[in-house]
């Protein structure tokens, strides 16, 4: 089954609610990073919420999200746009650890100070960043209190990887429900009362819960799904948007490489590509820059 998303409105469109699969976007990271298992589920938990936020925008807008706490595994980066494309990385791929009950302790690898930020790319003159504290490290609560301060909107976030014994994933999703203005007391108590009797979204993953069954389990059923979306793990990284990334070094620290290193080698933090880059090759870019200066 392929990664998707659905986006649904619930309760006379009072609520929203996008709900996404997010398994083989985990799996293909766990993969390229080498991720160990608790490192692999705080990656997975902030793709998932990243899919879901980028639900939320247009497809040529963008969001990348950066988990920074005093955990070993942190910082956590992940890109996202409207489209349904997502790839991110985590700083210490090698993290592994456990509560007693033998459930990954996400909450301790992140680590619970520090923060979310999130920069919005949304086509206008500059980009803006909003943020807010993390709450415990387990990525999901960490959002849902980032929407109350940073959004000022009142959300619930679930999520959940399931990591098997040979560290890969095998099930990963999540949900992101938000209250639109005007809601009134008696669906937000409605709300209150069936979310407090709502299983885990890693036990809804670990069931096989496709992202229309946890919609349902959210709203009881009273809901209209709006979009359905697919889901992938892409990089768009490029040859010349990392030679436009070296030309920004400037001539100096150019000259610098080619007389110790006689070129350079660059690698992709999210998709682990490398790009070669001869003495040949920055000396144009050298050239580059003086023609640019010289117009």
């Amino acid at each position: 089954m392929k990664d998707y998303l659905q986006k649904a409105y619930c309760f006379n469109k009072m609520v929203r609610v996008y709900a996404a699969r997010t398994t083989e976007a985990c799996e293909h990271a766990r993969k390229i990073h080498g991720l160990w298992p608790t490192s692999a589920a705080a990656l997975g938990r902030t793709l998932t919420v990243g899919a879901l936020m980028g639900a939320m925008y247009k497809s040529n807008e963008r969001l990348s999200i950066r988990v920074e706490g005093d955990g070993p595994a942190s910082p956590i980066i992940v890109e996202v746009n409207g489209n349904g494309d997502v790839r991110g990385f985590v700083k210490n791929p090698e993290v592994f650890m456990q509560y007693n009950n033998g459930k990954l302790n996400v909450g301790y690898a992140v680590g619970s100070n520090g923060f979310i930020h999130v920069t919005k790319d949304l086509n206008l003159k500059e980009p803006f960043t909003s943020s807010s504290n993390l709450v415990t490290g387990e990525i999901a609560e960490d959002f849902t209190y980032y929407f109350a301060i940073s959004e000022q909107v009142p959300s619930s976030v679930g999520l959940g990887v399931k990591v098997d014994t040979d560290n890969s994933v095998i099930a990963a999703g999540g949900f992101i429900l938000q209250i639109m203005p005007g809601c009134p007391d008696e669906v937000i108590t409605r709300l209150e009362t069936i979310l407090g009797s709502l299983k885990p979204a890693s036990q809804m993953i670990e069931e096989g819960y496709t992202p229309e069954d946890m919609i349902r389990e959210i709203t009881l059923g009273d809901y209209e799904i709006l979009e359905t979306k697919e889901i992938n793990y892409f990089c768009d990284c490029s040859y010349d948007r990392f030679r436009r990334g070296i030309k920004t070094l400037g001539i100096n620290e150019i000259e610098k490489i080619i007389k110790e290193d006689h070129g350079c080698e660059t690698q992709c933090h999210f998709c682990h590509k490398v790009y070669d880059f001869s003495e040949n090759d920055l000396k144009e870019i050298i050239t580059e820059i003086e023609d640019e200066k010289n117009v």
